[in-house]
């Protein structure tokens, strides 16, 4: 299964539950004039959402994906700032921890 479709099938689980939550886009971009745009933390988990009033940061991966250097420092740092912090391979990983 694509990233993609994981985090679709995600996204619409936690509008089911009436979960608050978000998209997060992150990335960067070069315009047609050579300029270089950086979008978002470095880093930053795809989903953001808040779950009984903490902030939890779902990263989504393929099933054979890893984590970026810049995301394990994203997870680290969310953590010890008392954030909770996801790596879903799949809906099941959410679904366990919500």
């Amino acid at each position: 299964m694509k990233e993609s479709e994981v985090q679709k099938q995600i996204l619409d689980y936690l509008a089911l539950k009436r979960v608050f939550h978000y998209r997060n886009n992150s990335g960067a971009f070069v315009d047609s004039q050579k300029h270089f745009y950086r979008f978002g933390a470095l880093g930053s988990p795809d989903i953001i959402c808040v779950i009984n009033g903490q902030f939890v940061g779902i990263e989504v991966k393929a099933p054979k994906g890893k984590q970026s250097q810049y995301q394990k420092e994203f997870q680290k740092n969310l953590e010890a700032a008392g954030g909770r912090y996801v790596l879903a391979y799949s809906l099941v990983d959410i679904m366990n921890v919500i």
